[in-house]
């Protein structure tokens, strides 16, 4: 067998990166490898979810009320007992969960972060073989190591993020992950079992000509909303030419395709819903970040994503995020 060296894997990249900095400790790249490695889990089970059963409802509502998806199940168990089980988490948050988990062992419980995550973006898209995936971001927990996390470690604006990421399970498996040093990408290489460095320091253009949002809910948003749609379909002002709607319906599919292409992705709140569906922590925040440190902007509409301080953990937010261009073209209307 020939293995190229000029490949680099996830690992091999963030044992790279801890050698720039002397002092670390190396927990942050545990974490993130360990992310990978429940990523490689679950990817396992999406790719032959038609041929178990493992697709479906679960039986049960979530805190947020929607129906659960098996599947969800799965990837929510894999990435907590995968953290829970490491040595550089000290506990976790997801959107499947009431609440907090806090890990109660010694190495825990002296670990620097805690971990909030999205399991399976999208899930409703499950029966139907379309792209989905999984939001993270990593924290530096506020509380004193040596004791249990709190709700505080939680409650933490955006800007506090040391790493955000997320997988995208579909005709390529893809972990896309930022810290503030930059945006890397890495497609898993199912001959070797590898995430292997596909997309080194991603940037999204400042314009695109693509525009993401649900025109079910057309007649739900604020006149200014409503506008600048008029003017997405009509000329853009910047680029000469219409601009495109593409919506899958899964945020990781849509947001990593503007990320790479450029272009804009909108979830505003509605008549019914003002605050929007997204949650604040697990999906906002996260691609928030990640959008930023590639030249990106995000907000709700009033302010950026980043600076809004939580409230709960279960919080919902209305979000724009995209090209920077584009965004400062729809903050015109809004």
């Amino acid at each position: 067998m020939i293995v190229n060296r000029k490949v680099t894997t996830l690992d091999e990249f963030t044992i790279q990166q801890l050698r720039n900095f002397p002092k670390a400790t190396g927990e942050l790249s545990g974490l993130l490898r360990d992310m990978g490695l429940a990523a490689k889990r679950v990817n396992v089970e999406v790719n032959k979810a038609g041929l178990v059963d493992i697709l479906g409802d679960y039986g049960s509502v979530n805190v947020q009320g929607e129906d659960v998806k098996k599947l969800d199940i799965f990837a929510n168990n894999q990435f907590m007992g995968v953290l829970q089980h490491g040595i550089s988490c000290a506990g976790i948050a997801s959107e499947e969960l009431d609440t907090f988990i806090a890990f109660d062992d010694e190495v825990s419980k002296n670990s620097k972060y805690i971990c909030m995550f999205d399991p399976l973006d999208g899930s409703g898209n499950i029966d139907v073989n379309v792209s989905i995936g999984t939001i993270f971001s990593v924290y530096r927990r506020v509380t004193p190591l040596g004791t249990l996390p709190t709700e505080v470690d939680f409650l933490q604006p955006g800007r506090n993020q040391v790493a955000a990421g997320y997988m995208v399970y579909g005709s390529s498996t893809m972990l896309v992950y930022a810290t503030r040093r930059g945006v890397n990408g890495f497609t898993l290489d199912p001959s070797i079992g590898e995430f292997c460095m596909s997309h080194p320091d991603m940037k999204c253009p400042d314009f695109g000509r693509i525009y993401s949002v649900n025109h079910g809910n057309f007649f739900q948003y604020t006149e200014g909303v409503r506008k600048y749609i008029n003017t997405c379909q009509q000329k853009s002002k910047t680029n000469g030419g219409p601009y495109t709607q593409r919506y899958i319906g899964s945020m990781v599919a849509d947001v990593h395709r503007n990320l790479i292409k450029g272009g804009i992705f909108m979830y505003p709140g509605t008549i019914d819903k003002p605050k929007g569906k997204l949650r604040l922590l697990y999906e906002c925040n996260p691609f928030a970040f990640i959008a930023e440190v590639a030249g990106g902007k995000a907000t709700d509409g009033e302010q950026r994503i980043l600076d809004i301080v939580p409230t709960e953990l279960h919080q919902r937010s209305p979000l724009f995020i995209g090209s920077k261009g584009m965004m400062e073209e729809l903050e015109s209307f809004i």
